[in-house]
C-alpha cells in the first residue's frame, strides 16, 4: 500500500510552483538583500520587497512595511508577546489569551508570568469557542495585549476573530492572532478584522519550512528579540532568507488563487470521512465544533482504543494524536482536556488533517483500516471489558492526569 499523508496540520509538502519560484534565488540570484551597492544585492532586495508587498496585499495590510519576516510562527508568536510586554510601561503588565493556544503562545505566556507579568485565560465552551462576555470581564486597566488563535491546530475550531478584534479596539488594546492554521483556508483581512499583529508560517500552506512572518500594524512598536543590524524596522535583525521569502509569497499567492475551490473539495472529503466514521464505528466522539471548524480538520476519540496504538496499526497512513509540537508526549492533549473531554477519551483521540494530495479513494482506504483495527484493538482493552461490565470509566482515578495548563 502506498503511504497516505493525512497530517497536514503538522506540515505540508512544498508546492512545485513554490520550488520553481525559489530556485533562481538558490542558484544564481544569491545576493545579500542588505548589500544594495551592486546589482546582486539589489536583485535580492527587489525580490524581498516584492514578496513583502504580495503578503501585505494577501492579508489586507495598509503598508508592506507592516510585514516582518521571521523564521516561522514560533518566533512570530514570541516576538508578538514579548515584544509588546517588554515595550509596554510597567503598569501595563497583563496579557489575555486562551488555554487551548499553541505551545508557542502558552509557553511564552508562562515565561512572562515568571517574570512578573499577569496572564489571564478566557473561558471557552465545550467546542473550544471563546466566551466573548468573559473576554470583556477579563480586560483591565493594565491589559497590554489580547492574543487569540484564528483556528485551533488540534480540533480545528475557528474563533470569531473580527468580534475579538472589535472588543480589543473598543478598549484600546492591541490584538494578536496566531493564524498559522487558518491562513489559506479562511478569509482574513487584518484591517477589516481589527488585527494588530498576526503570525504566519510558510510550511503550513505548502511553502518552505523555516520561514514565517509577523504582521505588525505600522504604528505599533515591539521590543526586538534579536539584536544586530536593525533589519525589519529594527524588530528582527539578521540576513534575510531570500529564497524562502520568495517561496512564502508564492505559496500565499497559490493559496489565495485556489482557496475557494480547494476548500470545497476538502469539505467533501471531510464529510465523507466523518460520515464513514460515525456510521461504521461504534463509540466515537467528534472533538471540536461540528461546523465552525477548518475544512480539512477532523478530531475523533475512539473510545477504549489508545490513539498511539491505532496510529501504529494504521502505519501506512500519516496521522497525529495532537499538535506536532506535543504529539511525542505520552500525556493526553491539553487542548482536549481544556474543552472538557474526559482523560480516557483524550488518550483515544486521532487528528485527521486533509490536504491537496488526499482523494476520495484514500478516504475509503482509511475507513477500511479503521473498521479493521478499531474493533480488534478494542477487544484487547481492559477498559472495554470494564465498560461492557457496566463500570463508569469516567469515574476511575487517572494517576497520570496532567496538571492544568494554568498551573
Amino acid at each position: 500500500m502506498k503511504p497516505i499523508y493525512m497530517d497536514h496540520h503538522a506540515t505540508t509538502p512544498l508546492d512545485p510552483e513554490v520550488l520553481s519560484a525559489m530556485m533562481p534565488y538558490l542558484k544564481t540570484a544569491f545576493g545579500n538583500p542588505s548589500s544594495t551597492t551592486h546589482d546582486f544585492g539589489r536583485e535580492a532586495r527587489q525580490a524581498v520587497e516584492t514578496a513583502r508587498q504580495q503578503l501585505a496585499d494577501w492579508l489586507g495590510a495598509a503598508d508592506s512595511d507592516e510585514i516582518i519576516f521571521t523564521s516561522g510562527a514560533t518566533e512570530s508568536d514570541n516576538l508578538a508577546l514579548k515584544g509588546i510586554a517588554y515595550r509596554s510601561p510597567d503598569e501595563k503588565n497583563h496579557i489575555i489569551t486562551l488555554a487551548i493556544e499553541h505551545k508557542a503562545i502558552l509557553d511564552t505566556a508562562k515565561y512572562l508570568q515568571k517574570q512578573g507579568y499577569e496572564i489571564s485565560y478566557v473561558k471557552i465552551d465545550s467546542h473550544g469557542i471563546i466566551d466573548l462576555d468573559d473576554l470583556r470581564r477579563q480586560i483591565k486597566k493594565n491589559t497590554a495585549l489580547i492574543s487569540v488563535q484564528a483556528a485551533n491546530s488540534e480540533i480545528g475550531t475557528m474563533q470569531p476573530i473580527a468580534e475579538i478584534g472589535a472588543i480589543a479596539h473598543e478598549h484600546g488594546i492591541p490584538f494578536h492572532s496566531d493564524a498559522v492554521q487558518a491562513l489559506g483556508k479562511l478569509d482574513i483581512n487584518v484591517q477589516r478584522d481589527k488585527i494588530d499583529m498576526l503570525s504566519i508560517s510558510g510550511h503550513k500552506f505548502y511553502g518552505p519550512k523555516g520561514i514565517g512572518a509577523l504582521y505588525v500594524r505600522k504604528d505599533l512598536r515591539l521590543a526586538p528579540l534579536i539584536h544586530g543590524g536593525g533589519h525589519e524596522r529594527g524588530m528582527r535583525s539578521g540576513t534575510l532568507n531570500v529564497p524562502a521569502i520568495v517561496g512564502l509569497a508564492k505559496a500565499a499567492e497559490i493559496c489565495e488563487r485556489d482557496r475557494e475551490k480547494e476548500n470545497a473539495r476538502l469539505l467533501q472529503l471531510r464529510q465523507k470521512l466523518r460520515q464513514g466514521i460515525e456510521s461504521q464505528i461504534e463509540h466515537v466522539q467528534l472533538n471540536g465544533h461540528p461546523e465552525k471548524r477548518l475544512p480539512n480538520n477532523l478530531n475523533f476519540s475512539f473510545a477504549y482504543v489508545e490513539g498511539e496504538s491505532l496510529m501504529l496499526a494504521c502505519r501506512d497512513v500519516a496521522l497525529s494524536s495532537g499538535s506536532a509540537c506535543t504529539s511525542t508526549s505520552l500525556q493526553s492533549s491539553y487542548v482536549l482536556r481544556a474543552i472538557g473531554v474526559p482523560d480516557f477519551l483524550a488518550h483515544c483521540s486521532i487528528r485527521f488533517g486533509l490536504g491537496k494530495s488526499n482523494t476520495a479513494e484514500q478516504i475509503d482506504i482509511v475507513l477500511d483500516l479503521l473498521r479493521k483495527h478499531v474493533p480488534r484493538l478494542r477487544e484487547m482493552s481492559p477498559l472495554y471489558d470494564l465498560a461492557k461490565a457496566g463500570v463508569d470509566i469516567e469515574q476511575l482515578s487517572w494517576k497520570d492526569h496532567d496538571h492544568d495548563i494554568h498551573e
